[in-house]
């Protein structure tokens, strides 16, 4: 196990993040839906993100065992680092909508890991967002126009952006609550 992190742990984790960015989008809707709108396409966030993925990338690999490919650890890095590089010189095309896609993937794995062998059933809670994550972040890399058509279409109504947000907030609520009474 790379990570120690408890099914308690995660769960605040997840839960707190999802209420708090799901209340900020309901707290102030015109600026939030703004800020959402020109997400895909912000090299700023972009750069911040991929620098992200790609440190957390580098430092899993230099960690974990990697069996029989442990002789490609020096190749495998200089991969990672050469690839952030590249990517953020010439992939200008939704860049924040990828690299958001990889942190998604990365954060899948502990969280996954945090509700392995755990017997309650409330811990789905986490593992259906996890799995979530897996499918939102293989789509953001792959067809990273797909988040932008999906804001679009959250973003074209202030009613459906509230029932969004509200779904997202009370969806982190029962997993703030189920980590800390029940995990």
């Amino acid at each position: 196990m790379i990570y120690q992190l408890s099914l308690q742990t995660m769960g605040v984790a997840a839960g707190l993040a999802l209420v708090i960015f799901h209340a900020a989008g309901l707290i102030n809707v015109p600026a939030s839906i703004q800020a959402v709108r020109g997400f895909p396409r912000s090299r700023p966030a972009g750069t911040i993100l991929l620098f992200i993925a790609a440190a957390w990338s580098f430092l899993l690999v230099r960690e974990i065992d990697l069996g029989e490919f442990s002789k490609l650890r020096g190749v495998m890095l200089i991969g990672i680092a050469a690839g952030a590089v590249l990517s953020w010189i010439y992939v200008e095309e939704f860049l924040a909508v990828r690299a958001l896609g990889m942190l998604l993937l990365l954060c899948a794995e502990p969280t996954l890991e945090s509700a392995m062998l755990r017997t309650e059933p409330s811990r789905l809670l986490l593992v259906i967002l996890a799995y979530g994550w897996i499918v939102g972040g293989l789509f953001f890399v792959g067809m990273p126009y797909l988040l932008r058509d999906a804001i679009k279409i959250l973003s074209s109504s202030h009613l459906i952006w509230r029932s969004a947000a509200l779904a997202g907030l009370v969806y982190g609520a029962v997993l703030l609550s189920a980590s800390l009474l029940w995990w």
